[in-house]
This record gives C-alpha cells, structure tokens and sequence, in this order.
C-alpha cells in the first residue's frame, strides 16, 4: 500500500484539541451563536481557471532525475516549518532550497514524497489544505486564513505544481507505518524525521542530499532566466543606492541597506542574504552585515548585494564604490589591481577549465601586485606557494550561485571544488584586497582599504557571458557612472 492509499482522511470528532487563543486576548471565548454565524454566509472562492507555474516542466524533469538515481526508495523531501522570532511572531519563511528545486511550491509544512512504482515514482506533495470554516480555525487560528492569508486548496495546487496534492496533516502517522527504503531530507522538519527515525540512516540520507546539491551544479534554461532577472533587479538597486549617498552620508550605511532592500522587496521576493554595505574601514570586514557605520565623502562603500527572485534565484554582485564620485590616486591603484585580478578570473572560466582556475589566475594578479608594491617578499611563486598573499586577499575567488547565494555546498569535493565547468554552470568571481585599519606591516596610507569587484558568471559553450556586465566595473567608468546617476 502506498502513503497515498493510506491517508484516507478522517473525520473530526469532538476529542479534537480545541484552537489555542492568547493568554491576555481580550475576548475569553467564543458563544455558541458567533461560532454557528462564523459558518456561512462566505462566498465560494475557490480558483478553476488556475495555470500551471512556469517551471512545473524543469521541476517534473528534475523530479525524474532524482527518482533515477534512488529507485525503489521512497523519498521525503520537507519544506520545514516556521520558526519562532519572539513570543508569537515568527520568521519569514522560506521552503527549503531542496522542496522548492522539486516542487516550485514556498509554502511551510509541505513535504514531497516520491513513491516508488514499478516504472519508478509516483510523487505526491503534501500540504495543509484550506483553513477550516466548520472549526473556526479560519479566523480563530494565528495561521488561518484571516491572520495570514489564504492557502491553496489541495486541488488547486495540484494544477499549479502538477502533482497530485494531499492532507500533511496525514502524512506523519502514514509514515510511522510505511514499509520498505526510506532516505529523508534532514535539518527542515522534526516532526516527518521523528515519524522516519527507525526507517533512516544518516549516511544514506546524505547521499540524498548531496545528489539535490549537485543536481543544481548545472542550471536549466528556467534557473539562467531567474539569475539573469535577479541580476537586472540587483543593478538597478546599485543605481538607487548611488543616488541617495548624500543622505546615507547624513544618517549611516543603514541608508544604503534600506534603499536596496526596497528594491529587492518590490521586484522580487527579498534580499538573497544580508546586505553588506560597508564604509570606510568596514570594508575590510568581509561579512559587515551590521551597516551601523558612518558614511564619509573621501572613503569607499564596498557594496555586496543581490535581489532574490520570487522562485528564490540570487544575484550576488559586489562593486567598491568612491562615496563622493572620486577615487584618490591610491584608492585607484588599490581598485585597478583587483580589477586586473578580476578580468584574469573571468577570463580563466570556460567550459573545460578546472574550476580552480580562476581562482589561481586572480590570486596570482593580486600576488605580483603586493610583490610589486613591496607589501610582501617575492619571488610571486613563493608567495603563492606558501600563500603569503591570504593576509590581505583573505578569501576564495568565489562559489557556485543559484537558489542559495553559496549554491550546490553539499556537493562532493571532486564535483564542485576538484571538478571541470560545464556550460550552464553560473559562479562569482570575486576578488579583493583588505588592508585592515591596523595592520602594521603596511604604509599607513593603505589602513582601512578594502576592495572587493564581484559579478555573476555563466558558463557557455563557447566561454562565459557576464549575467551583471550592465554595472561598470573599470574605475574610469564607475566614476562616470556615478556621475551620470548624481547628474
């Protein structure tokens, strides 16, 4: 029997617990009279006309890739659960990037489970129905539908998702007492591990997982679509940023990180991680997420930031920007290094190509350069052998980049860090260089630099197409950029 089969749903009884109201809520119940009024009079609102998403063809494909590499398994793959913020507000949420990949559905509690068949799979996604009008539980509950919103009816999301759709509420029990391999997706959802956990191990779960990882190693004609519009979204929150300067220069980077995020929450679904907006020193501090920092004409704003799609692609772009429209000679000579670093980068990402490669091409610019300015003793291929030049370049050259801004990181070693780029396959390149506002080994001058130039990378069959090339990168024409912009 399949899990399907088995959750035939039950009626309620009266034993059912009834809906949890707030401690100090101002009405202490419900009469007898507004709880038989709250029944009817309410239109029918269900949707018949609804299309299938756009992606509902490269979900069913990826679909039946999975059920290939795992036959006669059954798969669970949840999309987690709300997580409490403070007393009884909670996070935004955000299906896992594993649910989501297979399903094209965001919404909290859903599980897909794949059921294996002779002739391979049959999914089912499961997912909380239509809050309840008989019970109450529409207008009464924190998660009903006057709270928070409407949910799709099973039906509809099976038009929507393409797979027949199902009561979750169901699914733990039935799991209890299903028979035969079962491999889970962990870390989303205690209560469909707790109902698997004499049924899985961790070692075949990972397998699992590192499959979904790198199964995004190469992005579809769909995914390139997203990232190029996720990218097209994240230039023209750069643009807003440079022309609100002057006002971040009279409050704080949090300016910057605000005018940014407007953008991403009005042309997609947020911000694909947290803004870096970092002035002045805060520049050499890689992840300064804080953005509590002043803003100072004369100093660089070292920007990292990406607009995430509706279907979760982000873009991750970093440009290091003069506050007041200049670069300073030493500034420019900082800048132009990485730029030079970059370019070799770029040019190393080819199908074919270790994806070491461009990794070593930038770090190998950046090495000869603080050779060349006496930062650090030569000869470059000592430096690089012992790695002498990390101090001020600190970190990787860049990542894989897709529904999670640090994409496909379950992978195997040998398939993403020790493998070859294949057309299709979208990274950053990502040089800097940070000299750290106390560090003694440097002319004083150079202290509380930093430099980052980052853009998204496509990989072609014929080379490599710059997804984010609309933002200049040159210093001569990110000055007059931003002076077009302030204009």
């Amino acid at each position: 029997m399949t899990v399907a089969e088995e959750l035939i749903p039950e009626t309620p009884d009266e034993s059912e617990e009834p809906i949890k109201q707030r401690k100090n809520g101002l009405y202490p119940g419900v009469s007898d009279e507004l709880a038989e009024n709250m029944k009817s009079g309410w239109a029918d609102t269900e949707l018949r006309d609804l299309e299938p998403i756009p992606q509902a063809a490269e979900t069913a494909a990826r679909r039946a890739a999975l059920s290939a590499r795992f036959p006669g398994e059954r798969l669970v793959i949840p999309a987690g659960n709300l997580k409490t913020r403070s007393n009884d507000t909670e996070y935004a949420f955000r299906a896992s990037v594993e649910y989501a990949y297979l399903t094209g559905n965001q919404t909290e509690d859903g599980v897909l489970v794949l059921e294996p068949t002779d002739g391979g799979h049959e999914a089912t996604i499961y997912l909380l129905p239509r809050s309840d009008r008989e019970n109450g539980e529409f207008w009464l509950d924190g998660q009903g539908e006057l709270w928070v919103g409407r949910r799709h009816s099973l039906t509809e999301a099976g038009t929507l998702y393409g797979i027949p759709a199902s009561d979750v509420r169901e699914l733990a029990g039935a799991l209890r007492e299903a028979t035969g391999p079962v491999r889970v997706v962990r870390g989303y959802d205690a209560g469909i591990e707790a109902a698997l956990t004499d049924k899985v191990t961790a070692e075949r779960d990972e397998e699992l997982r590192v499959f979904l990882s790198e199964a995004r190693l190469v992005k579809d004609e769909f995914e390139v679509g997203e990232l190029q519009k996720a990218v097209d979204s994240t230039v023209r929150g750069f643009e807003d940023v440079v022309k609100v300067l002057d006002k971040a220069e009279a409050t704080s980077e949090r300016y910057i990180e605000g005018t940014f995020f407007l953008r991403a929450r009005v042309e997609g679904n947020d911000v694909g991680y947290g803004t870096i907006a970092a002035a002045g020193p805060h520049a050499c501090t890689l992840h300064w997420v804080r953005n509590d920092g002043a803003v100072h004409s004369g100093e660089l704003l070292l920007l990292d930031a990406g607009v995430e799609t509706h279907t979760y692609y982000t873009a991750d772009v970093t440009r290091t920007l003069p506050i007041n429209g200049r670069f300073s000679d030493l500034q420019r000579k900082i800048y132009d290094a990485v730029y030079e670093a970059q370019e070799a980068g770029i040019a190393a990402v080819k199908p074919g190509a270790k994806y070491r490669d461009f990794h070593d091409a930038a770090q190998r610019v950046l090495a000869e350069k603080l050779v060349e300015w006496g930062l650090v003793e030569g000869p470059v291929e000592r430096v690089l052998e012992l790695g002498l030049q990390r101090r001020w370049t600190l970190h990787g050259t860049g990542h894989m980049l897709g529904m999670d801004v640090h994409d496909c990181a379950a992978a195997r070693v040998e398939a993403y860090v020790d493998g070859v780029l294949e057309p299709g396959m979208c990274l950053t390149v990502e040089p800097g260089l940070y000299f750290q506002a106390d560090d003694l080994t440097v002319p004083e001058e150079y202290r509380g630099i930093g430099v980052r130039i980052e853009d998204d990378i496509l990989v072609t069959e014929d080379g490599n197409r710059n997804l984010s090339a609309a933002l200049p990168r040159r210093s001569d024409e990110v000055e007059a950029w931003m002076a077009s912009l302030k204009g």
